[in-house]
């Protein structure tokens, strides 16, 4: 993918799996949403969630985010990163704007969660993944057939 298509395919992207690891080294995947503001990608979770305890002792980590059904759709990029968790402020307030945003034909109205849930999500502490080299990308698409 070339840049452009890169930072479109990320804009218009709707779940990503997160690979952090836990203490023992094993590595742990989770599906998550996230969005892209100013160029940068960022994540939330809550503030006791295992991910967020895992990138707190170990900052690295990689995202992946992938599109297609069939093998011929298939488009994905694979980011390595390390993670920098964001304190309260202008950027933490922006990033939730964008994720409300983006998101919120797909949520579940807080008032209709059940009751521990929305202590859970009460609390999201928003992290922004920092990229450590370029993305490992591919697009199927763009493959020639044979015929």
């Amino acid at each position: 993918m070339s840049d452009q298509e890169r930072r479109e395919f990320l804009q218009d992207g709707h779940t990503a799996v997160l690979t952090t690891l836990r203490q023992d080294g094993r590595p742990s995947a989770v599906p998550l949403w996230y969005v892209m503001v100013s160029g940068s990608m960022y994540i939330g979770t809550p503030r006791n969630a295992a991910k967020l305890g895992h990138l707190r002792r170990d900052p690295r980590c990689c995202v992946l985010v992938e599109s297609g059904r069939a093998w011929r759709e298939l488009r994905a990029m694979q980011i390595q990163a390390n993670a920098v968790v964001l304190s309260p402020g202008e950027e933490a307030e922006a990033v939730q704007a964008e994720f409300d945003r983006k998101y919120a034909d797909f949520r579940t109205p807080f008032r209709d969660m059940p009751d521990a849930a929305q202590a859970k999500y009460a609390d999201t502490v928003w992290i922004r993944l920092e990229p450590t080299g370029d993305p490992l990308t591919w697009d199927n698409s763009k493959i020639r057939l044979k015929r």
